[in-house]
């Protein structure tokens, strides 16, 4: 998950600090190195939006909100009833699903240990309850971090969300193909298993602006931003082969009608994967 789990890094501080500016999080959830990013990039957004370019908040809301609105209808209607997020981060998504579904959803922020325990004091989270926190490492098989061990706590008949939300950038492809296995086994075990993440695919418009922006994005990640796949249909074989049963790809920019975030410029660099498998599939 991160290179160094000792270590929080910049992208969870920053990220964190535009949910806050944007109205969608606590501030609890606000820190002082993500204040100082923020205002440190600020300068490059706002030039990049005056010349039509997308800008890294953008970007960042277009994704985040998509993949609300795809887990909470999945939640209305029933099917779901717990989520993980596997690299939760300083993310407001937990706060905000429970206290839209109360204590019919059990959610669960899983991290490494270093930003687990963070989130654990800043929100007063235990590793027990409907909202608890869970210290992980989505690279190991087995073990009392692993997805594996996690999901042996959960409840084996309820549908089950995992969401993966600004992880699989610093994996190359091979990488993200092993961590798809592992969703797709644990999800597996459920009669419902929903699967939402972004994903960067190989961009077709190489302007200037757009390879400025991805650049920039992988300066503030402190390496490269991993491109994967040529085009959907490679991307969804992949997810089929790891044994998910259905995937597709969701532009943001399809959503605009009903996400104001997803008509910004820059939206459709990232693409949000929903997939689905369950017991039945197995």
């Amino acid at each position: 998950m991160s290179r160094n789990s000792k270590l929080i890094s910049p992208t969870a501080h920053y990220t964190g600090q535009v949910w806050f500016r944007n109205g969608l999080s606590d501030r609890r959830l606000s820190t002082l190195q993500g204040k100082v990013f923020y205002q440190t990039l600020k300068p490059m957004m706002q030039a990049s939006a005056r010349m039509g370019g997308p800008t890294l908040e953008g970007f960042l809301l277009a994704r985040h909100q998509l993949i609300d609105l795809q887990l909470e209808q999945a939640i209305a209607s029933g099917a779901i009833s717990q989520v993980i997020e596997v690299a939760a981060g300083l993310s407001p998504r937990g706060l905000r699903m429970k206290k839209k579904f109360g204590e019919k959803l059990t959610y669960v922020e899983a991290d490494l240990p270093a930003m687990a325990a963070l989130k654990a004091k800043k929100l007063s989270l235990t590793t027990t309850g409907s909202h608890r926190v869970f210290a992980i490492d989505a690279l190991q098989d087995h073990g009392p971090q692993s997805l594996t061990y996690l999901c042996d706590g959960l409840r084996q008949n309820e549908g089950t969300a995992l969401i993966t939300e600004g992880l699989l950038n610093y994996f190359p492809q091979h990488a993200v193909e092993g961590l798809w296995n592992r969703f797709a086994s644990a999800l597996g075990r459920f009669p419902a298993g929903l699967y939402l993440s972004d994903l960067h695919l190989k961009p077709s418009n190489n302007s200037p602006l757009v390879a400025a922006f991805l650049a920039g994005l992988s300066a503030f990640v402190a390496g490269k931003v991993q491109l994967h796949y040529e085009d959907d249909e490679s991307c969804l074989s992949a997810l089929g082969v790891a044994g998910f049963e259905t995937a597709e790809l969701l532009k943001p920019g399809q959503w605009a009608h009903l996400l104001e975030s997803c008509a910004a410029p820059g939206a459709n660099l990232v693409s949000i994967v929903k997939a689905q498998c369950s017991q039945r599939s197995k």
